[in-house]
């Protein structure tokens, strides 16, 4: 069976701008529709919104072009909202979203209601066509899976109408929890508030580890900004995946949750981790026995966990335990393309992880959970049949 997945890497950045020209660039076909979709939110124009080809750095890319109106956009959320009302189908239903996010994050960080919101430095029809091009892509996309790169944070300062401010802004700090994000040592700001709500759309559907496949093709979108040696560019590269064809490993960041426990019981702690285990975005869970202070023997929790979800896991630790606090990192993981699927033996399904190795070979485990039978050695002899039989 063959999937499409896509991979965002953001070099440069990444802003709705970037993003629209580097998935346009890697999938040409979109480029009608989706264009048409923008031009239906935006105000009549002798020149539509368009693709433009550049270099930057020496490197080929596209940049999404929208060319100056008479009117400014309105700067009032529910105003700006309204225009999308134009776009059609589940274009409308993403692009709102997103710019509903937008629109969350600066409630949040200006404490005011969300039909008060009033974007100031993003108010303008650039905002509304990103958007909109974005819902248009990842709606024509329904059902393929992405993973992201981390994010570039950026550093310095950038003026506001509310003044001098840090960069990311509050409003795109916001947006940026629960994303994989590291400093690359270059300031600026790397990643726009529009780019962090596109981002924080897909991570929302579930971002996976990339996969092995094919490289179906590459697509680069340029920023506007000049950056230090580097092209300032979003690349997208499409993968035609295969499952159980080839072998190799998947790349992305998993976020580190530690915590010592020297004040429950046995009972309590293993009914935690029951509990914690089944948490959504809890992917492995273990306990270590310590020695703690005053001699006292304590218990090591150490959990691993995607990015968007890291906050919601660690308000889980603690609900389930009695620690008092938490240590969080990011970490890059690799981890073998494996596939899943069952074989009968002795008339019980079996399921079986098949797991390959990058030297090309393929591995066999046998699931625990089905090997319920009355002595070690009857497990050991239905998992030698299960994982032979393949």
């Amino acid at each position: 069976m063959t999937g499409r997945h896509i991979h965002l890497m953001p070099l440069g950045g990444l802003a709705g701008d970037m993003f629209a020209a580097a998935m346009l660039d890697a999938l040409p076909d979109l480029r009608d529709a989706v264009l048409a979709q923008v031009r239906a939110v935006l105000p009549p124009a002798h020149d539509p919104p368009a693709l433009a080809p550049c270099t930057t750095h020496g490197l080929r890319a596209l940049r999404f072009t929208v060319p100056p109106f008479a009117d400014r956009a309105p700067a009032a959320y529910p105003a700006l909202a309204a225009r999308i009302d134009a776009a059609s189908g589940a274009t409308r239903a993403i692009a709102a979203d997103i710019l509903r996010r937008l629109a969350q994050a600066e409630a949040q960080v200006h404490g005011c209601a969300l039909d008060q919101v009033h974007f100031h430095e993003i108010a303008d029809w650039d905002t509304l066509a990103d958007v909109t091009a974005a819902g248009a892509i990842l709606a024509a996309l329904d059902g393929t899976s992405f993973s992201l790169a981390p994010l570039p944070l950026g550093g310095g300062t950038v003026e506001t109408r509310h003044g001098t401010m840090p960069v990311p802004a509050p409003a795109t700090a916001v947006l940026l929890q629960g994303l994989p994000v590291h400093d690359d040592g270059i300031a600026a700001e790397r990643v726009t508030p529009t780019g962090a709500a596109i981002a924080a759309q897909i991570a929302a559907a579930g971002l996976v580890i990339r996969p092995p496949g094919r490289l179906a093709a590459t697509g680069h979108g340029a920023g506007t900004r000049a950056l230090p040696g580097r092209p300032n560019i979003l690349i997208a590269q499409v993968i035609d995946t295969v499952a159980g064809a080839g072998a190799g490993t998947g790349e992305d960041t998993v976020t580190v949750l530690e915590f010592d426990i020297d004040d429950m019981t046995a009972e309590e702690i293993a009914a935690a981790c029951d509990s914690l285990r089944g948490t959504p975005g809890v992917l492995d869970l273990v306990t270590m026995p310590l020695a703690g202070k005053k001699g006292r023997t304590a218990t090591g929790f150490r959990l691993l966990a995607t990015p968007d979800t890291a906050r919601a896991v660690a308000d889980a630790c603690f609900r389930a335990t009695s620690t008092l606090g938490l240590r969080t990192r990011t970490e890059a993981r690799r981890i073998l393309a494996r596939d899943v699927g069952s074989v009968q033996v002795a008339g019980r399904a079996i399921g079986l992880k098949a797991a390959r190795r990058p030297d090309g070979t393929t591995t066999h485990k046998a699931e625990s959970d089905d090997l319920a039978a009355g002595s070690l050695a009857e497990r050991r002899r239905l998992a030698r049949k299960a994982e032979d039989d393949r």
